[in-house]
C-alpha cells in the first residue's frame, strides 16, 4: 500500500468545542484541519505538512524520484517535500532544501537559507549537491490577495524564476516540478518549458483541496545545452 493510499481512513467529523475569541474564518480553517485526512495522515507518519502527499501522488503518476538522485527543493519550508525526497532517493542521494526563511534541519538533507533568485544561493546549492541536479521541485506560492488575476500573475512570476533556476542547475534528462494556479502556465513560459524539456504536463494531485486553484506543471526530459552562447 502506498503512502498516499493511507489517507483513506474513515473518520468522524470533529467540531471545535468552543469558538470563543475566534473569527468565523479562523474557526472554519481549524475545523477543516481537524477533519482533513491528509493532515491526520501527515501527523501519523511524521511528515511536516499535508503537502507531502501532493509530491507523493505526483511521483506515483510521473515517476519523478529514483535512487541516488541529486534533488533541489525550492521554498522548502516547513520541509514536507524534502522529507519525501530524502526517503525516495535513498541514502546515496543528495537533497538540498532552500528557503528564504529559517527551517529546522531534516535528517539526510542539506538545509540552506537564502533567496534562490540570488547567484550566491545558486552557487551554494551547486556546491552542496557536488554536481548538477537531477530534479528540481518547488511548492512555492505567494501570499494570496483574493484577486484571481493578481494572484495568477504573482505565482507565474515565481514559476518563471524557479524555471530559470532549474535551467541553470539541472543535468540533461532532469525534471522540474512547480506549483501554478488553474489556467496553467502562460504561453511564453509554456513555450520555454516545451523548448527545454521533452515533456510538459499539468496535474492536480488528489491531495490538493478541491476548492484550491493550485495545479502543478511537470516538465521532464531536460534537454540541456540550451544556455546562452557566448560570442566567440
Amino acid at each position: 500500500m502506498t503512502e498516499s493510499r493511507k489517507t483513506g481512513q474513515r473518520n468522524l467529523s470533529t467540531r471545535l468545542r468552543t469558538a470563543k475569541g475566534r473569527s468565523t474564518a479562523s474557526q472554519k480553517w481549524l475545523e477543516r484541519q481537524l477533519n482533513d485526512p491528509y493532515v491526520q495522515a501527515a501527523r501519523a507518519q511524521g511528515l511536516r505538512s499535508r503537502a507531502a502527499f501532493k509530491i507523493i501522488e505526483l511521483d506515483e503518476r510521473f515517476k519523478l524520484f529514483r535512487p541516488n538522485q541529486r534533488i533541489v527543493d525550492l521554498g522548502a519550508a516547513p520541509g514536507g517535500w524534502t522529507q519525501v525526497a530524502v526517503k525516495r532517493t535513498g541514502e546515496k542521494g543528495k537533497v538540498v532544501a532552500l528557503d528564504i526563511l529559517p527551517m529546522d534541519l531534516i535528517p539526510g538533507a542539506i538545509v540552506l537559507q537564502g533567496d534562490f533568485n540570488e547567484e550566491s544561493a545558486e552557487q551554494a546549492v551547486l556546491e552542496a549537491l557536488d554536481g548538477p541536479a537531477d530534479l528540481v521541485i518547488s511548492d512555492i506560492a505567494p501570499n494570496t490577495t483574493g484577486h484571481n488575476a493578481t494572484d495568477h500573475l504573482r505565482i507565474l512570476a515565481l514559476v518563471e524564476l524557479a524555471a530559470d533556476f532549474a535551467r541553470k542547475v539541472l543535468s540533461p534528462g532532469g525534471a522540474f516540478v512547480a506549483k501554478v494556479f488553474q489556467g496553467g502556465t502562460e504561453r511564453e513560459l509554456l513555450a520555454g518549458l516545451k523548448r527545454d524539456y521533452a515533456s510538459v504536463r499539468h496535474a492536480k494531485p488528489p491531495a490538493s483541496r478541491k476548492d484550491s486553484a493550485e495545479m502543478y506543471v511537470v516538465a521532464q526530459g531536460f534537454r540541456g545545452g540550451q544556455k546562452d552562447e557566448q560570442p566567440g
